[in-house]
């Protein structure tokens, strides 16, 4: 019996499997592109219906600079406005006399820093109280972890709330309830705080390898002991990043919630608007900025040496 050592020949009675892979590789692909065309006429219909109910296309009537009234495209309308405003905050400064400029630009500094102050502390305590309720809901929130189906459902409806409502909304409603002043402000960031990160790390906990959880249930230990022992060391890395991330999120957030008399840098934007004290407003966001941006690097750092990546350049 003649033995071929042809790569390409298929004995006879043999199965073609090449050519049944090609037969089914061209149909996966008709298949994806099927897709790929439904989703993209999906898409493009959802953000033009988007666009139209969100007055994009809307055409609005302008004051031309001789005075007469004519139709315009709301949006090519609006942008010398915006770029009106924008000149409006950005204050005049001279080499000759910038000490004096840059001194009246910031004439509130020593009222704003002290605000500032009280914005940062805001922050940090709302942040406490957010990863501590966080914290805790996470892991009865998570699919894997949570001890029933109750305790699970119960738990993700609660940090649904606490997260659908915005901060500013809480603000309000624990401004009624407390009157004004930074109180309002923490409990409002706290509980918003609350829903994100408990949404957050419970992501991170449903993702975790749960063999070392069977090992401590194994061994007898309770549900508490399986997450101390189990989950918490796998997740505490990306359970500081998100916390340090919520920090500066909250900084932003304690910095205008005093709009509605929750404390902080708030009500200075809300005076400067009301008395049209445009280059206040671009002060205060310069103080914000840089305030934020400190904030920021201080928390790669801090992160990086947590775990243990001081030496990695980016």
């Amino acid at each position: 019996m003649a033995i071929t050592t042809d790569p390409g020949f298929i004995p006879q009675g043999a199965p073609n499997t090449v050519g049944e892979f090609e037969v089914e590789f061209a149909d996966q692909r008709r298949r994806a592109r099927r897709a790929w065309l439904i989703g993209s006429v999906v898409f493009f219909i959802l953000f033009m219906v988007t666009s139209w109910l969100g007055d994009f296309f809307r055409v609005t009537q302008i004051t031309m600079p001789d005075g007469s009234r004519e139709w315009r495209w709301v949006i090519p309308a609006g942008i010398p406005r915006l770029g009106e405003f924008i000149v409006k905050t950005i204050p005049e400064l001279h080499w000759s006399t910038l000490g004096a400029d840059f001194a009246h630009w910031f004439w509130r500094w020593q009222i704003w820093l002290k605000l500032l102050f009280e914005t940062i502390l805001i922050a940090y305590m709302a942040t406490v109280l957010g990863v501590m309720g966080g914290f805790l809901l996470s892991f009865p929130a998570s699919r894997n972890l949570a001890p029933n189906k109750w305790v699970l459902w119960i738990t993700r409806r609660y940090l649904e709330i606490a997260r659908t409502v915005p901060d500013l909304v809480w603000a309000i409603i624990f401004v009624y309830c407390f009157s004004v002043g930074p109180m309002a402000g923490v409990i409002a960031i706290a509980l918003h705080s609350t829903g994100a990160l408990g949404k957050l790390y419970s992501e991170v906990n449903e993702n975790i390898d749960m063999r070392p959880i069977e090992g401590v249930k194994a061994a007898g230990g309770t549900w508490f002991d399986q997450i101390r022992y189990g989950a918490v060391p796998q997740v505490m890395p990306n359970i500081i990043s998100y916390t340090l991330l919520r920090f500066e999120i909250n900084v932003r957030a304690s910095s205008i919630i005093g709009y509605v008399g929750a404390g902080g840098l708030g009500a200075e934007f809300r005076v400067a608007m009301s008395f049209q004290e445009y280059t206040d407003l671009s002060a205060l966001f310069v103080v914000i900025f840089v305030t934020v941006m400190i904030i920021d690097y201080g928390s790669e750092k801090l992160r990086h040496r947590i775990i243990g990546m001081e030496g990695v350049r980016a």
